[in-house]
């Protein structure tokens, strides 16, 4: 018999977050600081719209981009959020998660061979989602001593005249870095000067301390060339809603919209009604929950810095990413250490790209109790890896 499998996704390696949460799940008293998902419940006034159009039997297709209701409340959003316009006729397509947005994003615009430039430490799909679209990933490498901010050399430098798609992965996963307006008219002015389009994932917008979010499609020439990617995930705490959208120019979100067809038919329908409510009623719950993010990236970065760790300062979405690099140890090995001798769990900053070796990816979407306990174990382990280091040296010595 044949082989049935395809070469290209068995070459794909499996995500590198999930293996740690395997194990957590068959331990008893483990904490999980690694998953990417808000703790807060789902504000009641979007989990009562949802039930509302169940008892209504509102439980049939939508048209293949969604809700119109949803995507006019999608345009105003980001009319007022957000100060860009967008047709909800023919410009807003409403997907399963932010992800699907992606995947069809860069289904719809690549030809084989053509290059996505992909800035890491970054979100997990990226590379293999530009693979599956017969596209070659170029990664560029961000540093700590640049905020991991994506700079104009650092793009310049990975060019070349295969470049079509540049993705902006901001605010970040996994290290809470920001772009700001300076930071993106920088970088508007290479991509109008190289030809250049840009995947804009804006999952963690509404979750940023130190002003307000800019997106690269408001700035003068970027609309007609940008994918802007949002959803309700994050934001409003509907992980398990599944519901994501993209805004485009209607040339790149109608090929978008074929695929989706295809594929999916349309996103939920209970999740849909739910997610007009959300935008229509949200803003004080998105405010709430933000102010308690802020309070836990706070009372996270002054802990680890008391323990001697170099913590980067987040300023978006609810990640912290310190460093590790004092100990001699890969991230895989510091994180696998803590699991299983202090039963807590963070994920490798190898999961996220090659360059976040040396760190780790730490959530704050907890409880502060929860944080307390696992900053304690971690506190313990921390203070066991110097007296070992210690010891070390000391025979290095003799």
């Amino acid at each position: 018999m044949r082989n049935p499998l395809s070469e290209r996704v068995v070459n794909l390696p499996p995500s590198g977050i999930r293996k740690f949460f395997d194990v957590v799940n068959e331990m008893d008293d483990a904490i999980s600081l690694g998953v990417g998902e808000p703790d807060f419940d789902t504000p009641w006034h979007i989990r009562e719209e949802g039930i509302y159009s169940l008892e209504k039997g509102r439980t049939f297709y939508t048209s293949n981009s969604g809700l119109k209701d949803l995507k006019v409340e999608i345009c105003n959003y980001l009319k007022r959020r957000c100060d860009v316009l967008y047709d909800p006729n023919s410009e807003v397509l409403v997907t399963v998660g932010g992800s699907e947005a992606i995947d069809l994003a860069l289904r719809a615009m690549l030809e084989p061979g053509d290059e996505v430039l992909i800035p890491q430490p970054s979100y997990v799909s990226y590379v293999p989602c530009t693979i599956l679209a017969n596209g070659t990933p170029v990664v560029i490498e961000l540093e700590e001593k640049d905020d991991f901010r994506l700079t104009p050399e650092k793009l310049l430098e990975k060019i070349t005249p295969k470049s079509k798609i540049l993705i902006l992965p901001f605010p970040n996963n996994p290290t809470g870095a920001i772009m700001e307006r300076e930071d993106l008219e920088k970088i508007a002015k290479i991509v109008e000067e190289k030809d250049l389009f840009v995947i804009s994932d804006e999952i963690y917008c509404e979750l940023t301390y130190s002003g307000r979010h800019v997106t690269i499609a408001s700035l003068p020439g970027m609309r007609e060339r940008t994918v802007l990617i949002n959803g309700f995930s994050k934001s409003y705490a509907m992980t398990g809603w599944r519901l994501g959208y993209a805004a485009a120019p209607r040339e790149i979100l109608q090929q978008m919209l074929k695929i989706h067809q295809y594929a999916i038919m349309c996103a939920p329908t209970t999740s849909q009604y739910a997610a007009i409510s959300a935008l229509r009623n949200g803003d004080e719950d998105v405010e709430q929950m933000r102010e308690a993010y802020s309070q836990r990236r706070r009372y996270l970065v002054h802990a680890l810095r008391e323990m001697g760790l170099d913590c980067f300062e987040p300023y978006g979405a609810f990640y912290v990413f310190p460093s590790i690099k004092k100990f001699g140890m890969t991230s895989d090995e510091f994180a696998t250490r803590l699991l299983q001798e202090e039963k807590v769990a963070v994920v490798p900053g190898t999961a996220f790209g090659d360059c976040g070796e040396g760190f780790l990816r730490i959530s704050y979407a907890y409880s502060l109790e929860s944080l307390k306990v696992a900053l304690d174990r971690i506190r313990r382990f921390v203070e066991r890896l110097e007296k070992e280091q210690g010891g070390r040296d000391e025979r290095c010595a003799v």
